[in-house]
């Protein structure tokens, strides 16, 4: 089967998708798979690119790739492809309508709110998040451009910063605790990953792509609470409508859990959080791939229609 890796793209998450393709590519060609290198330079490399191959692996992260624009056109071609549908990737891409859901259903996430323009921030919003805030693009990734501010006028340059990249910024209440991961594989929550960053305040871009960046190791808590976790996760996973596999990221302050966002492509490097979870269940990187590339197929080949 001829399996095209699909990665780059026009995001500013470009070069981690690179990484996450070529280290794709270097691993797959195995039990009767031939990887292929798809490279996206612009919106229509897709059309041309995809021709001739029978799967998807999507190795994309960020706007037109996690953002369902590419699902959308794998299904108008009747392609089959990794990873979550066109209408959960879409959700999942807004961090505003992720909380949105997640609030209307009950599971618990932090306050926030959105501006479009520097003067939809007003000092009595910020104040009623409480300082410190986070300031993010809505539609980003990898902490790309996202601050931690103590004052307004950190705020004010973080929003500036973040409308260079989106078209909506996010100020959310910050919540201070240890952050974990819960990948979820085929419906099933793998081993949870407490992240503790060397460089920076909080897992940013340098933590996540710097060597020594970040210590990732797996953890349990205390029975009550890991189940809490587990159920959040999966919670998060269904409501949203995810498919195949994803990874739900978490603050836990005080003993109770908080949903921050959940990643529909996740960084798929052999180091990533991702193969890291899996191999706490002696899952080791080929086999993942391998998991993923046939739970994909089962979901979306052609003979299901």
């Amino acid at each position: 089967m001829k399996i095209g890796v699909i990665m780059g793209g026009i995001s500013s998450e470009r070069e981690v998708s690179l990484s996450s393709g070529r280290e794709i590519l270097k691993n797959i060609n195995f039990n009767g798979y031939e990887g292929v290198e798809i490279v996206l330079d612009s919106k229509k490399d897709i059309f041309e690119k995809v021709k001739g191959i029978d799967f998807a692996l999507l190795a994309l992260h960020g706007k037109y790739g996690e953002d369902g624009t590419v699902q959308s056109i794998l299904d108008s071609l009747d392609l089959p492809y990794s990873g979550c549908g066109m209408a959960s990737s879409a959700v999942c891409m807004d961090k505003d309508l992720t909380k949105c859901v997640l609030k209307s259903k009950g599971i618990r996430t932090g306050d926030w709110f959105i501006v479009r323009k520097p003067e939809d921030v007003t000092e009595e919003k910020v104040r009623n998040l409480g300082f410190p805030v986070v300031v993010k693009p809505n539609s980003g990734g990898s902490s790309v451009a996202t601050f931690i501010c103590s004052t307004m006028e950190e705020v004010m340059d973080g929003v500036r910063e973040g409308l260079l990249v989106d078209s909506e910024v996010m100020i959310e209440e910050f919540i201070k605790g240890d952050e974990i991961t819960v990948p979820i594989l085929d419906g099933k929550v793998l081993p949870t990953l407490i992240i503790k960053p060397n460089k920076g305040g909080f897992f940013d871009y340098s933590s996540k792509y710097e060597a020594g960046g970040a210590e990732e190791v797996i953890i349990e808590y205390e029975e009550a609470l890991q189940k809490e976790i587990h159920q959040m996760a999966i919670d998060t996973f269904r409501v949203l409508k995810c498919d195949v596999y994803a990874r739900v990221d978490f603050i836990i302050r005080d003993g109770i859990p908080y949903i921050l966002e959940i990643n529909t492509l996740p960084g798929m490097t052999s180091t990533s959080l991702f193969p890291k979870s899996a191999a706490g269940i002696g899952m080791d990187y080929k086999a993942l791939l391998d998991a993923i590339i046939q739970i994909s197929l089962k979901l979306r080949s052609p003979e299901k229609e």
